[in-house]
């Protein structure tokens, strides 16, 4: 594991396409705009990037707080583009503050936090979980 400096930032935009609405998403009565779930993917992966050239071969991070305001409604075609910064990180643990904006303004800000994990270790934490339940395994792609 590498050390994570305090103000690494990275990015991530997305056009909004009709999969990425909250009609369609959450409830089909509502206008055609971004889903919270959406514009929270986006500063996930915002906050990927911005870790990511700090990982180790079979390391990667994973959500574990969210806490978000989704602030305005962006339309189909729009460029959401999200941005993450580093303002802690201890150990494993790592505390980023999030935001996304369309092209007119911000649509929402928040923090975030990722936690670095071993991949091969989480896939055998998770495959002793499915042995333990009734649910198989799905197939890898």
């Amino acid at each position: 594991m590498k050390v994570v400096p305090i103000g690494a930032t990275g990015r991530f935009a997305l056009v909004v396409k009709p999969e990425h609405l909250a009609n369609r998403v959450k409830d089909s009565i509502l206008p055609p705009v971004l889903a919270t779930p959406v514009m929270i993917m986006a500063m996930e992966n915002a906050a990927l990037n911005a870790v990511r050239g700090y990982l180790e071969p079979g390391e990667s991070v994973v959500g574990t707080l969210v806490h978000v305001q989704h602030l305005a409604a962006t339309a189909v075609g729009q460029t959401v583009t999200a941005t993450a910064e580093v303002t802690a990180a201890e150990g494993r643990r790592i505390a980023f503050v999030v935001s996304a904006s369309d092209e007119i303004e911000q649509i929402g800000k928040g923090i975030h936090e990722r936690m670095i994990i071993e991949v091969a270790r989480l896939q055998q934490r998770l495959d002793a979980k499915i042995a333990r339940s009734a649910v198989p395994r799905a197939t890898p792609r």
